[in-house]
């Protein structure tokens, strides 16, 4: 229910953009990739600590990565690949701006905070993992509180508020209990077999 709505929106909200960016003639792989190119930039911007500008250039980048599939739908130009890449770039990006995090973390010596990014990786990675295995195996697993886009916007708002601790502890936990449900999910609509 929650994802036919943030589904919905998303697509709304993209929609007029979407029709703009496709006046300009680039394609949804183009946007994909340099929407990535965004995330390692805002990452390094991470790992140097700031992260007031670093929580709006998340946000920067999650507005580019929202829109690729947009536009491939503007354009009539939604291909397997462009699915996959931009899924894939994704767990990139991710991944991308914990490490930014943890480079950061790392040069102060904070113990606490790499372990709280180590989790909220391991959450984040294992949360999108589940849904594609599970739709590889033909099991539709959109379910879960915390999703991508959740996780995305509370990394931003943390970072902008000053507040990396309890929110990699929202992430974390969060993140990791996600991956949980989808199991549990994906384990009731196999049968347990």
């Amino acid at each position: 229910m929650l994802a036919k709505v943030r589904h919905t929106l998303a697509q709304r909200v993209s929609k007029f953009p979407a029709m703009l960016l496709a006046k300009t003639g680039i394609s949804p792989n183009a946007l994909t990739v340099f929407g990535f190119i965004t995330v390692l930039a805002v990452a390094w911007v991470l790992s140097t600590g700031r992260f007031f500008l670093g929580g709006f250039l998340v946000l920067l980048s999650a507005s580019l990565d929202f829109l690729d599939g947009a536009l491939a739908r503007a354009t009539g130009r939604s291909t397997k690949f462009g699915a996959f890449l931009d899924s894939s770039l994704d767990r990139f990006s991710d991944a991308a701006l914990f490490l930014g995090l943890l480079a950061y973390y790392a040069s102060q010596g904070s113990y606490h905070q790499i372990v709280l990014i180590g989790a909220a990786l391991t959450g984040s990675l294992v949360t999108s993992y589940t849904r594609a295995r599970a739709e590889g195996l033909g099991v539709k697993d959109e379910v879960g509180l915390f999703t991508r886009t959740e996780r995305i916007v509370l990394l931003a708002i943390g970072l902008i508020a000053n507040q990396m601790i309890v929110i990699l502890w929202i992430i974390a936990v969060l993140s990791n209990f996600t991956a949980l449900q989808r199991i549990y999910h994906v384990w009731r609509q196999s049968g347990g077999k």
